[in-house]
């Protein structure tokens, strides 16, 4: 009860946008600490034996994320773009975004680079879960940012989707969020790396991402969907990211 209360207490501008509060209420399920307890241990579980299980993963970033995810709205909340964001709530997805549109674009523009990345690696930008554990729809909708444009943070750092590209964006993540799934997630899938692999990561990959992590402008508060048209070594610059490069 007391979650469902603490769900109905939400801002004027959310209840403005009226689908996404909707869409939260509706995908809710309330859940006491023990719940959330036992659903930490069991999510984390069989994320560690199966870390392409994309739902455990999701549910134990809910779970055990609450902290995080404040610290996330609030570095949202400390920039001009980030209050634009929490403001207008926008979505990633098929509806929102035109890939044809980006796909279209001059090849070193931003929305050219995610449309390229998207299409290669066969991702659908409609596959990312909705929230369902958290009960704050503020809260819900920065994890639900964070889900969405996961797949963008990848392709304008020029990561691939496997298991060493996805090691290296959770450690960039996992530094600026401080969420403890992507935390884990770079440590844990770091554990999983073949011998090459594990070289490589040790000497190029971990040591370019805790700088990027600790260097760039906070990602998640960056309106990406306004800089389609940016060429993608000025959001570079501007981000102040260093592009990788095995030397």
């Amino acid at each position: 009860m007391h979650s469902l209360i603490i769900f109905r207490r939400c801002s004027s501008h959310i209840m403005r946008n009226s689908s996404f509060y909707e869409e939260m209420q509706r995908n809710f399920i309330p859940t006491s600490t023990f719940q959330k307890t036992l659903l930490s241990w069991g999510s984390a579980a069989v994320a560690l034996l199966d870390p392409y299980r994309g739902d455990m993963i999701a549910c134990m970033g809910e779970v055990t994320g609450e902290r995080a995810i404040k610290y996330m709205r609030q570095k949202m909340l400390d920039t001009t773009e980030g209050a634009e964001i929490l403001k207008e709530m926008p979505r990633i997805n098929s509806q929102t975004v035109s890939f044809e549109k980006l796909s279209q674009m001059p090849i070193n523009t931003l929305g050219r680079v995610y449309a390229d990345f998207m299409k290669e690696n066969n991702i659908t930008a409609d596959s990312r879960l909705p929230v369902q554990f958290i009960a704050d729809p503020e809260l819900a909708y920065v994890m639900q940012r964070y889900r969405e444009v996961h797949d963008l943070v990848h392709a304008s750092l020029f990561m691939k989707t496997n298991m060493l590209g996805e090691v290296t964006v959770k450690w960039v993540e996992g530094i600026q969020t401080k969420l403890p799934m992507c935390v884990g997630g770079g440590i844990w899938g770091a554990a999983r790396l073949r011998t090459k692999h594990r070289q490589m990561y040790l000497k190029y990959y971990l040591p370019w991402a805790i700088k990027t992590g600790n260097n760039a402008k906070f990602l998640q508060g960056i309106y990406f969907e306004k800089r389609w048209d940016q060429d993608i070594d000025d959001f570079h610059k501007e981000m102040n990211i260093e592009r990788f490069i095995k030397k």
